[in-house]
């Protein structure tokens, strides 16, 4: 059995809203409202699941909006490990139009104590030797330290567990030199990281290559409908997706992180695994709200996937 372990510090129920076009000082009308457990590593473990891979989630929930958060998790059927918490689970709005715009308003979370963190660590421990891959996604909540996640790498490598990464913010650096397996920033992260623009394909794979030079073992380095880069020990690649139907890009970037680990762990190569990710992502950002669509769905995508070195 090859598991996945998620675990979302920061989860939350989101709210996708649709809506035929977004303006300012004016009132619009809501076409359609739909709400999901989320965060990271959730997202990541409800395409995991739907993919047929063997996944738990491991998450903390607490006040009104944590029982709505558990509630929503039941309905989809994810198998999850909730630890109970003070602070409220927060909630996040997306605001998509039909053109693909899309408002995002983020709550930042409640506090999580330095006893519930433990409580949290205790449970991860206890399932770490039965994993293949831990995934250390989203922002951190208050009052938990920016180098939680570089402890738990560690941790994850000392049971010989492969670890997927995706922050942001003081966090990224100090996980990056604990040596993850695999990093995944979208551009705005890494332009936050390296304190620059990245506008060419040239300055994506330069800025990859520097990620990967803070410690990293290979990065993928989402550029949203422009595809992704990714660079690796063995060489730099460029994904490029066709133009297809806008919908919502809320969550492909964690549908991509995902379906790379489930390539990985069905025995497909690295640059075969990437091309997987980016045509999962780009189908994934076609549809509504968090659809992040089927197996079906992006075994059609994948061959329209253009990947080459660079």
């Amino acid at each position: 059995m090859k598991l996945v372990l998620t675990l979302t510090l920061n989860p939350a129920v989101d709210v996708s809203i649709a809506t035929e076009r977004i303006v300012y000082d004016d009132r619009v009308y809501i076409t359609s409202e739909s709400s999901q457990p989320a965060g990271k590593g959730i997202n990541a473990a409800n395409v995991l699941h739907r993919y047929g891979a063997t996944v738990e989630a491991i998450a903390p929930f607490g006040g009104e909006l944590g029982s709505r958060f558990a509630n929503l998790l039941a309905e989809s059927q994810i198998p999850v490990t909730l630890i109970p918490v003070h602070g409220q689970t927060r909630r996040n709005i997306a605001v998509t139009d039909a053109e693909g715009l899309t408002l995002k308003l983020d709550q930042r979370g409640s506090p999580l104590k330095a006893e519930e963190l433990a409580r949290i660590e205790s449970k991860l421990m206890e399932k770490l030797p039965r994993a293949n891959w831990l995934t250390l996604t989203g922002s951190l909540p208050p009052g938990v330290d920016s180098s939680t996640y570089a402890h738990l790498i560690a941790l994850a490598q000392e049971h010989g567990v492969s670890t997927l990464l995706d922050t942001t913010g003081e966090a990224l650096p100090l996980a990056l030199a604990a040596g993850p397996s695999l990093a995944k920033p979208n551009r705005p992260e890494a332009e936050r990281l390296l304190g620059r623009s990245l506008f060419s394909e040239a300055d994506a794979v330069a800025g990859a290559e520097e990620i990967r030079a803070m410690g990293a073992q290979r990065v993928v380095l989402s550029l949203g409908s422009q595809g992704a880069v990714a660079v690796w020990e063995g060489g730099r690649l460029r994904a490029t997706p066709p133009v297809t139907a806008k919908g919502s890009p809320i969550g492909a970037g964690d549908v991509l992180g995902a379906v790379c680990i489930w390539a990985l762990l069905r025995g497909e190569t690295f640059p075969e695994a990437f091309r997987w990710a980016v045509a999962a992502g780009t189908v994934a950002a076609g549809l509504p709200g968090l659809d992040f669509g089927d197996v079906a769905e992006v075994e059609k995508m994948r061959p329209r996937v253009e990947v080459h070195e660079v």
